[in-house]
């Protein structure tokens, strides 16, 4: 794995409310093995050549432990929403294993997005993150089918092995849930698998579904995309152009139905779906859940 040259890892969120209620962010890694056809990051905007070659950054963890301890305020740290940080790489070099080390130290919190079960060899650390602060973890699961999921995320593990990390997390005190982003159009956006998907997040113990019931497309990413969804479903490509020419924004047709579908059946298990009430339910001051306890 190549190293390169950084001068941050750490970056103040300003509107982190929006997106899990993040105060910090940072990606470890640059670049993703996991394949996934979709991948936003792989836009020209990042700036990311190669994006399926993952690098880390040179010193990652001696640059992030100064900026730790030169923070004001502590806060929930984000990891991964650009880059997987338990990507292949990670087994060997275990450099998310010590950032949450640090963050354990410093007395942060934690929000982690991911596809990968390889988050459970993180389950000590992560428990005793959450003695002190909050901790959150977003598996990204966009079909309940496993043969789908191989196809459209090759090198990822399949669906089925992200519901038993769910599980296993919640299990040991958690919170975790699931990231329904992105919902492709005519491949994924059907009320089948929408129920399919919502009924094994409750028998696995998900706390949260949080979805948008679409995609992006645009530039670098666009035509990667594109290409290969029409190596699986020959003819979908023209199907895209006709539909969403050159939209960014590329909201499946039957977004409205299909997202009451989803809302119905979190409802009738009890999941959570809405943004804000995700924040409040694992966004808990550490004292005032101690106190309630007596």
């Amino acid at each position: 794995m190549d190293f390169i040259e950084a001068k941050t890892i750490m970056t103040k969120v300003k509107n982190g409310d929006s997106w899990y209620g993040v105060d910090f962010n940072m990606n470890l890694y640059r670049g993703c093995s996991h394949g996934c056809i979709y991948c936003d990051s792989r836009s020209d905007c990042y700036k990311i050549e190669g994006f399926d070659r993952v690098r880390s950054k040179k010193d990652a963890l001696l640059i992030l432990e100064r900026e730790l301890q030169k923070s004001k305020k502590t806060g929930v740290i984000g990891i991964g929403a650009m880059s997987d940080t338990y990507n292949h790489a990670e087994k060997k070099y275990e450099i998310t294993r010590g950032a949450l080390k640090l963050i354990k130290k410093y007395g942060y919190g934690v929000s982690i997005d991911t596809k990968s079960d390889l988050v459970l060899r993180d389950l000590d650390i992560l428990k005793e993150i959450n003695k002190s602060n909050n901790v959150i973890v977003k598996i990204t699961i966009t079909t309940p089918n496993d043969e789908l999921s191989k196809n459209i995320e090759p090198y990822a593990p399949v669906s089925s092995q992200r519901f038993k990390a769910i599980k296993e997390l919640n299990g040991a005190g958690i919170y975790a849930g699931i990231m329904l982003n992105p919902v492709l159009p005519f491949v994924t956006d059907n009320e089948e698998d929408i129920k399919k998907l919502v009924y094994l997040a409750h028998i696995n113990g998900a706390k949260f579904i949080h979805t948008y019931m679409g995609m992006t497309l645009r530039d670098r990413q666009r035509d990667y995309y594109l290409e290969k969804i029409d190596e699986l479903f020959p003819g979908m490509m023209q199907k895209y152009f006709k539909c969403y020419q050159e939209r960014y924004d590329c909201t499946v047709l039957s977004a409205k139905h299909l997202y009451g579908v989803f809302v119905d059946e979190c409802k009738k298990y009890g999941i959570l779906y809405n943004m804000k009430d995700i924040i409040k339910a694992y966004k808990v001051k550490k004292s005032d859940e101690q106190i309630s306890l007596f």
